[in-house]
């Protein structure tokens, strides 16, 4: 008997698409850089090899307008705070129903599902690992680590974003070293460019007068961004001429937005600064920057410091996680402990040598485009799922040949 491929087998559930089915599973879909990234995939992703679904286990926000196919299924499950337990039927039905070929789980808050996905017997199960957050900033946290270990059996394949988080899995969790692939993130060079400069809706600085110290991001706890704040301070403290000519940009929403002004407002610098909130015209608002910072505690690998790069701006970045994998130190930009006073010293000497923070965003766009296109990541995501697709169809050819001599025997 011949085995039919799984691919055939992955059909629509009324056999009208026989494009192999990806779900794609995360805690919430919503602004961020694991979300942006995923659309980024959706978006690129060749339409003829596969279909995908968008499965939140909490909510499914505007953001998914971001996502350019119609034939994207997205499904929030509502899921309320804690362990997911009570999840794990519903996952079980609803990956029964979608009968997808892969489910791809991206980070902790998302692993649970690749349980239900191993009961519905879905034979590619892909876990990411793209950064971690303030609760666990290094992956040292015990209970954490206990989870991922306990989950480990039901995961064909890991994805990681960084070396960092490749030697967490390997030596941390124990995954074999086989079972793991490192897939950068990617950046859309031809969209985020340092060419044709167009300053942005309500943008208050002036180009010709102002240098422009500038951070995009959410307004979260691991990013860090009052601690840019404090050395914005610092800055204009040890450079008093600088509040003549040095301004600060914040882009993005979130709960440090109060504690950010409140440090601010004690220096009497808060005209020097623009918190806009979050804007949907990032690429304009990167090019009105001459200077990108991340101050963040923890990094998997950073769309925004890619997207800066690729915009032709030195990154000056706290020396974390993925970030050294990016800023070549002195080259493309300069790393600094996570500390006010080496921010503000760094900051100060890019101020002072225009010249050179040019020439490391020069050279950091061209690093961008030869290691981190987009397109290079695409194709690594699809090398990967089309592994694991023949993989499943081997695995299921060997199935149905046992269950043939079986019947052909008369053994049972």
């Amino acid at each position: 008997m011949t085995a039919p491929s799984l691919a055939s087998s992955r059909a629509g559930v009324h056999g009208r698409d026989n494009r192999p089915l990806i779900a794609h599973v995360v805690y919430r879909f919503d602004t961020g850089g694991l979300e942006n990234g995923l659309v980024n995939l959706l978006n690129r992703m060749p339409a003829e090899r596969y279909r995908h679904a968008v499965i939140a286990l909490t909510d499914v926000t505007a953001f998914r307008e971001r996502v350019k196919r119609d034939d994207v299924r997205f499904v929030a499950l509502n899921k309320a705070p804690g362990h997911g337990i009570k999840l794990l039927p519903r996952l079980t039905r609803l990956f029964r129903e979608l009968r997808p070929a892969i489910v791809h789980t991206r980070n902790l808050a998302a692993l649970e599902a690749v349980l239900p996905a191993w009961i519905a017997r879905v034979p590619g199960r892909v876990h990411g690992e793209h950064g971690w957050d303030i609760g666990d900033l290094d992956g040292s946290r015990r209970a954490y680590r206990l989870v991922r270990r306990a989950y480990r059996p039901f995961v064909s394949r890991y994805v990681t974003v960084s070396r960092d988080l490749e030697r967490y899995l390997t030596s941390s969790i124990g995954v074999k070293r086989a079972d793991v692939v490192r897939i950068v993130n990617g950046v859309d060079v031809t969209r985020f460019c340092p060419f044709d400069r167009a300053l942005p809706a309500g943008w208050p600085f002036d180009p010709a007068s102002h240098w422009i110290i500038g951070s995009v991001g959410r307004l979260q706890p691991v990013k860090n961004q009052v601690l840019l704040a404090q050395a914005f301070v610092r800055l204009l403290e040890q450079m008093p001429s600088a509040r003549q000519h040095v301004r600060l940009a914040i882009v993005g929403a979130g709960p440090l937005r109060a504690e950010i002004e409140a440090v601010l407002d004690r220096a009497q610098a808060r005209a020097l600064a623009w918190l806009p909130g979050e804007r949907s015209d990032v690429v304009d608002v990167l090019r009105a920057f001459d200077v990108f910072v991340l101050p963040s505690l923890a990094e998997g690998i950073s769309n925004t410091v890619l997207e800066a790069m690729a915009s032709g701006l030195p990154v000056v970045a706290t020396n974390v996680g993925g970030n050294r994998e990016l800023v070549e130190q002195g080259r493309t930009g300069l790393l600094v402990p996570v500390d006010a006073d080496a921010l503000a010293t760094a900051l100060i000497r890019y101020a002072c040598e225009p010249a050179t923070a040019r020439s490391a965003g020069s050279e950091g766009r061209r690093r961008a485009e030869q290691l981190y296109s987009l397109d290079t990541m695409v194709a690594q995501y699809v090398a990967l799922y089309d592994r694991l697709l023949a993989k499943g169809d081997a695995a299921a050819g060997q199935r149905l040949s046992s269950l043939s001599n079986h019947a052909t025997t008369g053994v049972d």
